[in-house]
């Protein structure tokens, strides 16, 4: 009995351990996994899984999403970091599930949809979004665009805001017009700390980016152009012309290029629209007239 007594007391140290490990794992993952019913079948129906769908879902933890898309989808293919999560995911040995233990960001998605020949430029790629991950997932979404079709994530709430920001709101800035190039950007709707475990310390939003057939406006070149933005938005309290003169750009160019757009001398950068910042952006750099 005393040595029985010892194993039962040993194995539950090592579970109360896995737990405390588990838990402190999810916080440097930023994992905070979806557990309400009724929110998940609200983004499933927003995803809208169809039997010829190449669906990429990112951070899948123990399959609470990937296992419905996996039974509408034509084929679900889980990112997932974490490995002690692998298990769960392959435990069913669905035909149609492929699991890639990598980090998202280590992911080249051309690659990964374009082994399917069928699906390239019409995947959904979707997903709980560690929050850790979101702002650098997003910038590499906009690069391998031509993937996908429609992307759906769940993301912190001020940043479900940023991405859909037009010009005029404080939450507008180089991300919004990014991505909203060449997707059309919408938050759906809010979920609440108390749908996730553990409960994240702020709300949480479902954003929608579907791809546009061509971009928006033109732009010569995107990485000069992201530099661009980030000089314009480098001080918000600034108006435009003193960022542009703060970037390196001489006074009256800066006032010629303003003059040249329409746009009143003492302008905010979060007051300009993306087709504006586009002329801007050629102005200086030489693009087209």
């Amino acid at each position: 009995m005393i040595v029985s007594g010892g194993v039962r007391e040993r194995k539950r140290s090592h579970e109360i351990f896995m737990k405390k490990y588990q838990r402190a794992r999810r916080r440097l993952l930023g994992q905070h996994f979806l557990k309400s019913a009724g929110v998940l079948q609200k983004i499933i129906g927003v995803i809208d899984p169809l039997t010829d769908d190449l669906i990429i879902e990112i951070g899948a933890g123990r399959g609470a999403l990937t296992f419905p898309l996996a039974a509408k989808a034509g084929k679900v293919v889980a990112v997932e970091k974490d490995r002690t999560f692998i298990p769960f995911l392959e435990e069913k040995s669905l035909p149609n599930l492929s699991v890639v233990a990598k980090d998202v960001l280590e992911v080249n998605f051309r690659h990964l949809v374009g082994e399917t020949g069928f699906f390239f430029g019409r995947a959904k790629l979707v997903g709980n979004l560690p929050y850790s991950i979101s702002s650098p997932l997003l910038f590499k979404v906009i690069e391998e665009r031509d993937a996908f079709r429609k992307c759906v994530f769940l993301v912190q709430k001020e940043v479900a805001e940023r991405v859909c920001a037009r010009p005029g709101s404080k939450s507008y800035a180089p991300v919004s017009i990014l991505i909203q190039l060449h997707f059309s950007a919408a938050l759906v709707f809010t979920v609440h700390p108390g749908s996730f475990s553990p409960p994240p310390r702020v709300e949480s939003a479902l954003i929608t980016l579907d791809r546009r057939p061509s971009p928006l406006h033109p732009v010569s070149d995107e990485r000069k152009f992201l530099r661009f933005l980030r000089a314009c938005f480098k001080q918000r309290r600034k108006t435009l012309v003193n960022n542009l003169i703060a970037s390196g750009a001489p006074v009256v160019r800066a006032e010629e290029a303003c003059s040249k757009f329409g746009l009143d001398r003492d302008i905010r950068p979060e007051q300009v629209s993306i087709a504006q910042f586009v002329g801007l952006f050629d102005f200086f750099h030489g693009g087209p007239a």
